[in-house]
């Protein structure tokens, strides 16, 4: 997994654990929401990188 798209998928999981803990705590349903989708794409380019990395070796 490259370096840079790792660290994109951390960012972007970290950003959306984050809108979503705050979204819950304020009540804001819609900032959950975006959070929830936000860590859902960290995960899948995550996801996305091991399975080139798999194919690599």
């Amino acid at each position: 997994m490259t370096a840079n798209e790792k660290a994109k998928a951390k960012t972007e999981q970290a950003k959306g654990k984050t809108k979503v803990a705050l979204g819950s705590a304020i009540g804001n349903d819609r900032m959950a929401a975006e959070g929830q989708a936000e860590k859902s794409t960290g995960d899948a380019r995550e996801a996305k990188e091991k399975v080139k990395d798999a194919f690599k070796h």
